[in-house]
């Protein structure tokens, strides 16, 4: 793990030393790619902002200490995204995946009274059979109705507990890649506004606009999720 954490400082050091040398409209794509390199690696984010202190301290420059340290601080930005959406979309997936256990836990419930409703109709069955053993053709075609019921009943069982299961997966992929991808668009703008607010105030508003349009959409996408799921 060390000598991986080693490669990836020299990495980023090369990446952020170019960052450095362009000029204020240079893309910000090599830090972004670096930041899931250090997701891959299982960086954490003290642990990132600990190599980019130590090569932006040996790439200073004496001439323009600001200027560097301001296109640090956004080459850092950048980097550190995917570390930051990955804690949020696991804290988020970890709070859907516990209302998924309360539902999935309350089907359960169901279950077990349906089963307990299924053992009553044995008991019963078995009580019937008892009292048809001397009622020939009578009993015999009694007893099939019954097999047949119970057959019945625990194919419906076995397909309760399939449906649940399906359901259960399906809806934490929908949240999962709902939204992730939808903050990770927020985040990509307010990266957006940062910027904008240095170099180009006049499209500020636009860009607020178009990040909250973004969180609108986030929180809709929830709800459709979370009402769905309530209603199946």
């Amino acid at each position: 793990m060390k000598q991986k954490t080693n490669g990836f400082s020299q990495r980023y050091g090369k990446a952020l030393r170019k960052h450095l040398k362009r000029g204020s409209h240079t893309s910000l794509q090599p830090a972004l790619e670096l930041g899931r390199l250090a997701v891959a690696l299982g960086l954490e984010t003290l642990e990132l902002a600990r190599i980019h202190e130590r090569v932006l301290a040996l790439l200073k420059s004496p001439n323009q200490p600001n200027e560097t340290a301001r296109k640090g601080e956004l080459f850092f930005s950048e980097a550190i995204s995917p570390i930051v959406e990955t804690h949020r979309a696991a804290k988020q997936s970890k709070i859907d995946l516990n209302r998924l256990n309360i539902a999935l836990n309350r089907r359960t419930l169901e279950l077990a009274s349906t089963n307990r409703q299924l053992q009553r109709g044995i008991i019963r069955r078995k009580s019937v059979e008892t009292a048809l053993k001397k009622s020939g053709e009578h009993y015999s075609r009694l007893l099939n109705d019954s097999l047949q019921l119970q057959e019945g009943l625990r194919q419906l069982t076995h397909q309760v507990l399939a449906g649940q299961e399906d359901e259960r997966r399906k809806i934490s992929r929908e949240l999962q890649d709902e939204i992730a991808q939808t903050l990770l668009g927020i985040n990509v703008r307010l990266i957006s506004l940062k910027q904008e607010a240095r170099l180009n105030t006049r499209s500020l508003k636009n860009e607020i606009a178009s990040a909250q349009r973004l969180v609108v959409k986030s929180a809709k996408s929830v709800r459709q999720v979370a009402r769905k799921f309530g209603n199946s």
